[in-house]
């Protein structure tokens, strides 16, 4: 395996993007290998990396299909869902509660009332 060049940050040649760069302008890395990397030295502990991948090579980002869009909404759904009352609560139920804040403090609704 031959070695990737490493640029400082801010420094990479113009032609090369991350990831979200590419995304940015609608493109994936398409399968292509990593063409170098970005190195943006931190205090105290190990270079934050990021990897660049050739504009040129890059391939449209694939366009989403109705199953996707459909698969998306019912996850989307099911974290609106709470499981004890399973009522679309409006909102994504927080991962702390688990439920939605009604049902995670029932007694706060009484004194509201």
């Amino acid at each position: 395996m031959a070695a990737i060049p490493v640029y400082s940050w801010r420094l990479a040649p113009d032609g090369l993007a991350t990831l979200r760069q590419l995304r940015a302008r609608g493109l994936r890395p398409g399968g292509q290998d990593v063409a170098a990397q970005v190195e943006r030295p931190r205090y105290r502990r190990g270079p934050l990396v990021a990897y660049l991948y050739e504009i040129g090579k890059a391939k449209p980002v694939r366009p989403m299909t109705p199953a996707k869009w459909a698969a998306l909404a019912k996850a989307n759904a099911a974290r609106r869902t709470c499981p004890e009352c399973r009522t679309d609560a409006g909102y994504v139920i927080p991962a702390s509660l688990g439920t939605c804040v009604n049902c995670a403090y029932p007694h706060d609704e009484q004194r509201a009332a």
